[in-house]
Formats: C-alpha cells, sequence, structure tokens
C-alpha cells in the first residue's frame, strides 16, 4: 500500500508540478515566424465561445476492335495556375534545406539535367492535363493509354518510355502491367488498319524500359517495337536496396536521354511513370516540368491516392526471418503543396492511412502541367496497415468537387496561403502540433513494462510530455477561435473544412491527454497482475469508455467530472458539424472515425514478441525502406 501511496502522489504531484512550470514559462516551439507562449492555469481553460475532377473508366479487359479516339491533354477541372517559377521545397518535417542527392545512372547513358536550363521560365503558354482518371486496374488504364498514342500517332510517330519504380512493393504491380502490354500493341495494330492516315505513314510505336530508385536504370538496349523483348525488359527490373524514389530528377533525367532521338527520328517522346509512392525528391518536381515542356513530352502516371494531408501511408512487410510482422512508412502524399491537416493524432504522429480521395501533389501537378494524365489505380492495397485502410478510398465527384487541391507551385502556393490570415493560423496550428519536428509530441502508447517499478519510471517521463502538449493544444484552440470570424468569409471549401476539423481535434485532443493523464496515475495506484502468463506488457488502449477523475484528481486538476463531459460534448459537438457540413468526404471520413474510436484511455496487459528487439537502424536486421 506504501508503494501505491507513492506512486499516487508522485504522478498528482507531477501534474500540479508541471502545471505550475509551464504557468511560469513559455513553451519553446516554432511556429513559422513565431514562438508562441503556453500558460496552463488549469487542465482545461475556458474557450471563448466547379468543373469536373475525375473521370471514372470502366473496367474493360479485351482488345478494342474500333479505332476510337478521345482527346487527350484536356483539362479536366480548374486546379490552379501553372506559370509560377521554379522553386525548391521541403518536406513538412525537415526544418534544414534538402541535401541534393546525387543521381547515379548504371547504365552510364542517362545525365541528370544540366544547370544551364533548370528553372528557366519557358515562355510557352499553359498545358493542362487530366488529373483525375479513375480506373478499376491496369486494363483499363493501358486501353485508354493506347487510345492516346493513336490519338498522337495519327499526327506523328510516338517513342514510349516506360519509368518503373524500383520499390519492394512495385513487384505485383509490374506483374499486372506485363500482363497487360499486349493490349496496347493489339489495339494499335487494329488502328492503324482502320485508319487512312495512320496507314499512309510509317506508324510503328517504339517502346523503351527504364526504372528507377535512387538511380536510373536502361533495360532495353534501343527503343524497339518487339513485344517480347518489352515483355522481357519488365522482368529484368530490380529492388533498389535504398528504398530512395528519386522520381522527379529519374523523370528529368529520361527526358534528357530520349529527347534527342525522338527528335531526330521525328517522333513525339511520351513517358509513363508506374509508381505507388510520391518519391523522395519532391522539392525538384518543377524542375521535371520544366524540362517535359521544353520537349513537348506528355507525361502519364499510373499512381496510388495521397494520403489525406499528410506525408506517409503504413505498409506491412514480415520479416523472411522471424515472420514477424512491421509497420512502415511509404511515401504517399499529401494531395498539397504542403499539407492542411493535423500531423498529429492526440498522443503521437499519425499511424494512419486515410485517402485524400486525390494523387499525390507532385504527381498531378507533373500530369497537369505537362498535358498527361493521372490514372488513380484502384485503392484495395492488401499491404495498407494504420488506421482507414479498410475505409473508402475513393470519394464521388459529386461530394469532392469543390474540395479539389489547388495545383500551384509551391511558391505560388505558399504565398496564396500567406495573403490569408485565415489560412496562415489554420498553418500555424498545424506546424506547432507537428510530431516531427517536435519529438517531443510523441508520447508512448505501446509496450510499457508489466513490473510496476519499471512501469513507475517509464511512465514518469510520459506524462510530462502530455501536460505539455495539452498547453499547445489550447493555445492552439485560442488560435482557431480568434480567426473563427473570418471563416464565413473564406472562399475555399476546402479550408473551411481544414478549420472544422483541426478544431475539433484540437478540442478532442485535449479531453484525450487529460485521460492519459488520469489512466496513468490510476494505473500506477491500482496495477492488478496480469491474468496471463504470458503478458509481459502494457499497452495504453483507446475506447468510448471515460475514465472519471477521483477526488485527489479533481483538487489537483481542477477538472470535475462535469467539466470533462462539457469538454467532451463540444468536441464531439464539433466532430459531428464537420459530417455534417462537409458530408462524404476525407473529412468527414476522420472525423467519424475520431468519434467512432473514443478518447477514453486505459491499460490492457498484451504480449510483445522480444525478438522485435533485433530490429532496427543499430540492431542485428535492418528493416527495409519500402
Amino acid at each position: 500500500m506504501a508503494h501505491a501511496r507513492d506512486y499516487s502522489a508522485f504522478f498528482t504531484s507531477l501534474i500540479v508540478h508541471a502545471v505550475i512550470l509551464l504557468g511560469m514559462a513559455m513553451i519553446h516551439h516554432q511556429i513559422t515566424d513565431s514562438q508562441p507562449e503556453v500558460a496552463i492555469e488549469t487542465i482545461f481553460d475556458d474557450v471563448r465561445d466547379q468543373a469536373e475532377f475525375e473521370q471514372v473508366l470502366e473496367t474493360n479487359l479485351t482488345v478494342s476492335e474500333n479505332l476510337s479516339v478521345t482527346s487527350g491533354g484536356t483539362v479536366s477541372t480548374n486546379v490552379g495556375a501553372s506559370t509560377a517559377p521554379t522553386i525548391s521545397s521541403q518536406k513538412i518535417e525537415k526544418s534544414e534545406s534538402l541535401k541534393e542527392p546525387e543521381i547515379k545512372i548504371s547504365a552510364g547513358e542517362i545525365t541528370a539535367p544540366g544547370d544551364d536550363i533548370l528553372g528557366e521560365d519557358l515562355g510557352v503558354g499553359e498545358v493542362t492535363g487530366e488529373v483525375g482518371a479513375v480506373v478499376d486496374g491496369y486494363g483499363p488504364a493501358m486501353s485508354r493509354i493506347s487510345k492516346e498514342m493513336i490519338r498522337i500517332m495519327r499526327d506523328e510517330r510516338a517513342l514510349v518510355v516506360w519509368l518503373f519504380d524500383e520499390s519492394e512493393s512495385m513487384r505485383d504491380d509490374q506483374k499486372e502491367v506485363y500482363d497487360n502490354f499486349n493490349k496496347i500493341y493489339a489495339e494499335l495494330g487494329i488502328a492503324t488498319k482502320q485508319d487512312a492516315k495512320a496507314r499512309s505513314r510509317d506508324q510503328a510505336l517504339l517502346t523503351a524500359i527504364l526504372s528507377f530508385g535512387k538511380t536510373v536504370r536502361v533495360h532495353t538496349e534501343k527503343p524497339t517495337a518487339d513485344l517480347k523483348k518489352i515483355q522481357e525488359a519488365i522482368t529484368k527490373i530490380p529492388v533498389d536496396a535504398s528504398g530512395l524514389e528519386n522520381m522527379c530528377q529519374a523523370i528529368a533525367a529520361t527526358i534528357d536521354k530520349y529527347t534527342v532521338l525522338a527528335r531526330k527520328t521525328d517522333r513525339r517522346l511520351c513517358i509513363i511513370l508506374v509508381t505507388d509512392e510520391s518519391g523522395d525528391d519532391g522539392d525538384k518536381v518543377e524542375e521535371a516540368i520544366t524540362r517535359a515542356k521544353r520537349a513537348d513530352a506528355p507525361i502519364y502516371i499510373l499512381g496510388r491516392e495521397s494520403v489525406f494531408g499528410y506525408p506517409y501511408a503504413r505498409q506491412v512487410w514480415i520479416d523472411p526471418k522471424y515472420k514477424l510482422k512491421h509497420w512502415l512508412d511509404v511515401n504517399r502524399g499529401p494531395e498539397t503543396a504542403f499539407p492542411e491537416a493535423m500531423q498529429y493524432d492526440g498522443l503521437h504522429r499519425r499511424w494512419d492511412s486515410f485517402s485524400a480521395g486525390f494523387g499525390p501533389y507532385e504527381q498531378m501537378r507533373i500530369a497537369r502541367e505537362t498535358g498527361g494524365i493521372f490514372f488513380v489505380l484502384p485503392g484495395k492495397e492488401k499491404n495498407l496497415a494504420g488506421a482507414g485502410k479498410s475505409l473508402a478510398r475513393r470519394f464521388r465527384f459529386q461530394d469532392t468537387k469543390v474540395y479539389q487541391p489547388l495545383l500551384l507551385s509551391r511558391r505560388d502556393y505558399d504565398a496564396a496561403r500567406s495573403a490569408s490570415k485565415f489560412r496562415t493560423g489554420i498553418w500555424k496550428v498545424i506546424v506547432t502540433l507537428n510530431p516531427h519536428k517536435d519529438n517531443q509530441l510523441n508520447i508512448k502508447e505501446h509496450s510499457y513494462p508489466i513490473q510496476k517499478k519499471d512501469f513507475y519510471d517509464i511512465g514518469s517521463k510520459e506524462v510530462p510530455k502530455a501536460i505539455r502538449a495539452m498547453g499547445l493544444l489550447q493555445k492552439s484552440v485560442d488560435i482557431l477561435e480568434s480567426i473563427k470570424p473570418l471563416r464565413a468569409q473564406e472562399k475555399s471549401q476546402r479550408w473551411r473544412a481544414a478549420y472544422d476539423l483541426t478544431l475539433a481535434q484540437c478540442l478532442a485532443y485535449r479531453v484525450r491527454l487529460f485521460q492519459f493523464c488520469l489512466a496513468m496515475d490510476q494505473h500506477a495506484k491500482n496495477m492488478p497482475a496480469p491474468k496471463k502468463k504470458e503478458s509481459n506488457v502494457w499497452h495504453v488502449v483507446r475506447g468510448k469508455k471515460m475514465l472519471p477523475p477521483d477526488p485527489a484528481q479533481v483538487k489537483l486538476t481542477k477538472v470535475s467530472v462535469e467539466n470533462l463531459n462539457q469538454q467532451l460534448k463540444k468536441a464531439e459537438a464539433q466532430y459531428k458539424q464537420v459530417i455534417k457540413e462537409h458530408a462524404a468526404t476525407p473529412w468527414a471520413q476522420r472525423a467519424q472515425f475520431e468519434l467512432n474510436q473514443g478518447f477514453g484511455m486505459s491499460f490492457k496487459e498484451s504480449f510483445r514478441d522480444p525478438r522485435y528487439d533485433k530490429f532496427g537502424k543499430d540492431k542485428e536486421i535492418k528493416l527495409p525502406k519500402l
């Protein structure tokens, strides 16, 4: 009993002292251009009261017997200008300049773009492509690509370069492309026979197969029309152990290699990119676009939906030795130039895979600016992990047409956001609560020691982090409440949705963190003996059942059961407003998930395989980068 009293006294004392200290000092945290002061006097302070975007392509696995020409490079939505100059940008979690990775070419044939032309203004008119062609698989996508080639080849011959992502997660996709390659050549053959204009020219389509990761590899000695050689080249694509996908540099280098050949043979250069990630060199997107425009090369991209307002998705990887599951990050977003959603889930950085309903920003912008097409491939992915993986990956056009991303250059996007006090306020909250830049926002959720003393040692380090995070959340609520009158003046439904969801999350996450502190204190006082012999850890469990503060906690925190319920109801009401006002969108989907998950906290015994300790950066077995 003496030990239990000691634990209780420690945790309650810890909360009180943390509150006093935070009330006396500023929390140092960078939020773009200022460092906000955060003071907590109680755990809860009183709070002051267009055009079509996508085209669904039917599933059709048979070869078309008719010459059906569809216009390409037709804008299917108005998603922003493309005339901004080049800018180098950063992912949200990187505070320093991105080191420029060197892209080496194994075949010794391709070189990266020269400095003399990178970033130059093209001085030509705007070209717009299609950024929302939804397909049910590679078969329908290949049919659409064959029609694009037919359209081009009615006026000029074509040289098509396929550029495959070398990540391990792409192996199944490469096989599907291999199996469907005959569609393009069969349909092109039929088209040539039926079209008099095509018959009068040497219309053989030349194809080259390349792949990229950290470097670019060439798998066809020279462009060929031989279907067997093309398919054989696809089987040679390796897995890049580095895990890097320098997509933008690969596009620029490919254009550098094949532009001269295309011009000499009087052919139109076209690039088809096949990838399931957004790439590691997004800061070079404007350079890739510049090269493609100069070469008049449309870029067609077969890709996946972005993760909603977040750079990463999670995929399950099973190690070959112990057959243990591991949850790894893959680059899959966001759908906008910079994230417009919280990177935080109330305990730590996000671990989810919610769909944005749109493709990754860099890929959509490349397709749009070069007159290509971004194909949204099927949403079902067997290795996708995390919350949201089994929910709808697509959203109806009618429901999302007014939420389309603004596909400006990052420089123009940043300028537009900075010119709005309303948008700037939301951005400050997103950056303030960014666990990728502020590691103190990452609170331990899993694998607390089963022994009371060890649990006490670990837990004593996590509670102060929770109290600090509550202070940042309170400051964020103040920021959002201060710009609330500007919401009605905001023309973008997308930014209004961002505001509504962010406010709901800030309100709810204060409750979640307070529950975490209560659960930690009560578990330390009343830790039960494990019921299962194999149990060796405690996990924090989220749920709808709320822990009421006991009398001692009420006295110390100044939060009664009534106060707690009041704050909970306010957060729930805000989530319900999101669901009502932004129905059938990613914002509503996320809000419903938060309500279903609940904001209560408790501890549950579990078993953690000790062999997981063998994996990691400096451990016996290195985890791959998918």
